[in-house]
């Protein structure tokens, strides 16, 4: 399930493997395209469990980058 926490922040939560690749790959299309409206940030994806991810415009990540923390 993705959540919005914040205009700029999603999270995902997911039980299912090829559910959360799904849902983290839109996310991360939804953030990517925030981003380039700004062109200031990049795109940051944090695992916080094998199941709950956040994906996020972050100022942490150059324009035009996705990162993966975790």
């Amino acid at each position: 399930m993705i959540k919005t926490r914040t205009d700029l922040v999603l999270e995902i939560e997911a039980e299912n493997v090829a559910l959360l690749a799904d849902e983290l790959e839109a996310a991360v299309g939804v953030a990517r395209s925030r981003a380039m409206q700004e062109r200031r940030h990049g795109v940051l994806v944090t695992r916080h469990s094998h199941t709950l991810f956040t994906v996020a415009v972050s100022a942490e990540v150059p324009y035009g980058l996705t990162v993966e923390r975790g």
